[in-house]
Order: structure tokens, then sequence, then C-alpha cells
């Protein structure tokens, strides 16, 4: 799609006057959007190197430790430039100016924001000359969608420092570090959607909320092997200081639920839920050569491990399935796949042994197979398929 190209200070100066009037600049944005359009101009997408510095990552950091991931993580954000206040409002009003043009493209061409989700994929602002790679929307949609995605990538790079500096409130905590960071990173950009410039906040004052929101949730729903509900989580939190003021591990559940101000059930409730997880493989002390649970199970001649210790299997998940069908449906779909110790048989091969025609064959298979699709099939199943 072939069309003028404004610069970012350029456009900068168009919206810095807008800017002098915050309560007009929203229906201002919209006329300029419409000008714009008429005129076919496209948005400038910066090069991501011209907020990169040259970041040099050493193999050994400064304590003397070997090179990790998170090292190099940091050296290179510590590479990129960060905006000062000016620089920082110019940026989040070219971020709304072309989200208004991103809104006006999708309501001309009938498509809502959910349309762009699967629309693109790989780097939205890629692209081979006027051509968006990767790209199935309309061509003025797809430009759009790069132009605010460029904008947005540059405003949550240029403030990954800020992921850094609070995942240290968290350091204390058993979740990994770079775990955080990416739910932190990922934050940013709920943030950007979220900023509003004309409230005179910078942005990372803004920010902050987002990603103590993200290391929160994070926790609370994924650093335990069995999610226990929030609510119980918080309520532990309080059970766990009013254990450490009464200085009894072994408190009971009416003086704790006297210590902490909750319910006697809700205490019980969050005790039980304190349960903690260990790997079978893990050392049963602080030696690393120490054995696990596993060899103390296997001192036996035989593996301890049994079939019969999984919730489910894939035996019982298909056997399951298999009985939702009717006698004929079942014998075309082991006869089909090779099941119950039949080989695998074509379509022809079954339609000669039933004595119908090949699509007669097919038709009972799909529905049958429609028919299996069952929560229980698809929990054995799911780890098979891994």
């Amino acid at each position: 799609m072939v069309g003028l190209v404004t610069k970012h200070a350029e456009l900068d100066a168009v919206l810095d006057r807008l800017a002098a009037h915050p309560e007009t600049f929203d229906a201002e944005i919209e006329k300029l959007a419409v000008e714009y359009d008429a005129k076919n101009v496209q948005l400038e997408i910066t090069d991501p190197a011209t907020w990169h510095k040259d970041a040099v990552v050493s193999r050994v950091s400064r304590d003397g430790a070997r090179f990790s991931i998170e090292s190099q993580l940091r050296t290179e954000i510590d590479a990129i430039t960060i905006l000062d206040r000016e620089n920082e409002s110019r940026l989040a009003r070219r971020i709304e100016f072309a989200r208004a043009r991103l809104n006006r493209a999708l309501r001309e061409a009938g498509l809502t924001p959910a349309d762009l989700e699967g629309g693109v994929s790989g780097n939205p602002s890629a692209y081979v000359g006027d051509r968006q790679v990767h790209c199935t929307l309309p061509p003025r949609v797809c430009r759009r969608w790069a132009e605010l995605h460029a904008l947005r990538t540059e405003m949550v790079e240029r403030n990954l420092y800020l992921a850094l500096i609070n995942v240290e409130r968290y350091a204390h905590t058993s979740a990994g570090r770079l775990d955080l960071i990416q739910e932190g990173s990922a934050a940013l950009f709920r943030a950007v959607d979220g900023f509003d410039w004309k409230r005179g906040l910078l942005f990372r004052t803004y920010a902050v909320h987002w990603l103590n929101q993200a290391f929160r949730s994070y926790l609370y729903n994924f650093s335990s092997t069995v999610r226990v509900p929030v609510y119980l989580q918080k309520a532990l939190r309080h059970v766990n200081i009013a254990i450490e003021k009464l200085r009894d591990p072994n408190a009971s559940v009416e003086s704790i639920a006297e210590a902490s101000g909750l319910e006697p059930n809700l205490v019980e409730h969050a005790l039980g839920a304190a349960r903690s997880t260990r790997s079978i493989d893990a050392p049963m002390s602080d030696d690393a050569d120490s054995g696990g649970l596993r060899d103390i199970l296997t001192r036996g001649e035989h593996d301890p491990y049994r079939p019969e210790f999984e919730d489910t299997s894939l035996e019982s998940g298909v056997k399951s399935a298999l009985d939702r069908l009717s006698e004929r449906e079942r014998y075309i779909v082991a006869m089909r796949f090779g099941l119950m110790g039949e080989r695998e048989h074509t379509l022809a091969e079954v339609a000669a042994k039933l004595g119908v025609s090949l699509e007669r064959v097919r038709q009972i298979q799909v529905r049958a197979i429609g028919k299996m699709r069952t929560p229980q099939l698809k929990k054995a199943v799911e780890p098979f398929l891994n």
C-alpha cells in the first residue's frame, strides 16, 4: 500500500499544537485521522536500533559468576535509552493517534479489535517493501496495526528497566526471576494501553501498579504445583503471621483464629491448603549426591511406578469413549485405527467387510469420532500428545 510517510518529528509538531488543549485533543485527532487517511499518509515505523545502544555481553558477570540468561537480559535492557518526560508524552500522543487511526480502519473494514488476533502473525511491524509479512487482514488495517504495534513496543522496551527494578521486591519468593520479569514485560503492554498522558503522570508511576499486579497474580496462580485459590493464599499469609506471634508451630486452630482475627473454619481450610509438593527425584538432603525418594522406593527389584497410580490412563479413556458408540460405530473405529488388537484397515477394507460404500463408512467414522470427543478422553490422551 503505497503512500506518503510522515516522520515522527512532523507528526509531533501537529500533535504538540493539539495537546495545548487537552479537552479537545480526542476530537481533533479524529479529524486529523480523517485528513491523513484521505491523503493516504502513513506513519513512520522506527528502527528499534535507534533507542538501543551497543551492549557488550560478558560471559562473566561483575561478581565473577558464570554467564546467565538473566545477566544478558539485564545488560541488554541497560543499553536501552530511557525516555525523558517530554519525549515520553510525545510518544504517548503518537500511540493515541495511531490507535484512533487503527480503530477507524477497523470500522471501515467491518472488523473489531478481536479480529486482529490471528490476522497478524510474527512481527506485525515487519514489511517487505509495502507489503506486510504474514497479515491476512485488509492492507489498510495491516498498516495501521503495524504502526500502533511499533509505537507500543517502543514504549514498552524503553520502560523494561521498571520490570527489573520492581521484581526485586519479590526476590524472596520461590518464583523464578525470569518468569516474573516475563510477566512484568507483558504487563507493560497493558499499562501502555491504559496510560493517559493528559493526567500529567509519568508512565512509570502508572506502570508500577500493573507490574505489581502481574507479579502477585503470577505468585498466586502459578508458583504452586497445585493451584490454591487466592483467598486461601491471603488467609494463609495471616495464619503464618499469627503462628509467628504465638511462637508455636503446633498452635491450635482456635488460637490461630483468635490471633489472626479469622474465622476458625477459614484457618482450618488455609492450613489444609498449605501442603507442599516434592519431586520424586529431588535429593533427600542438602548433599547433591544423596538419593531421592525414588531411590528409596526402588530398592526392590521392580520400578515402583504403576499405571494405576495415575488419575486416568489412555486405555481407560479410550474404552470409556468407545462405550458411547453403537456396536457398528465401535467396530468401524476399532478397525480403522487398529484398536483392541486389530491392525489399521483402510476405508475400502472396512467397506468391503460391511458390504457398504466408502462414503457410508466415512460418515459413520466422522459421527463416531464426534461422539468420542469427551473430556475424559482428552484428559487421557493429552500426556501422549505433548
